[in-house]
C-alpha cells in the first residue's frame, strides 16, 4: 500500500482502486487506533476522488466517441 504521504492524484485508476480497496479491508478488519482509522478514511476518500475522476473521463470519452459515431451515421459517412 501507498504511504499515506505518497499523492493519490498522480495514481492510474487501477493503482488507486487496489489501494482503496486495502483501505476498506483494514478499516472493516479493525483492531487500529482511532486515529489510524481516522487516517485510513481520510486516504480512502483521497483515493475514491481519483477514481470517480478517472470513471468520470472515461464516460466523458466514451460518451464523445458515441457522439461522433452519430454524428458520421448522421452525415451519411
Amino acid at each position: 500500500m501507498a504511504s499515506g504521504t505518497e499523492t493519490a492524484a498522480g495514481l492510474g485508476y487501477e493503482e488507486a482502486r487496489d489501494e482503496l480497496i486495502e483501505v476498506v479491508r483494514r478499516l472493516e478488519a479493525g483492531g487500529t487506533t482511532l486515529e489510524e482509522s481516522l487516517a485510513l478514511w481520510e486516504r480512502g476518500e483521497e483515493l475514491a476522488k481519483v477514481c470517480r475522476h478517472w470513471l468520470e473521463g472515461a464516460r466523458a470519452r466514451l460518451d464523445a466517441s458515441l457522439a461522433a459515431e452519430r454524428a458520421e451515421e448522421e452525415s451519411g459517412e
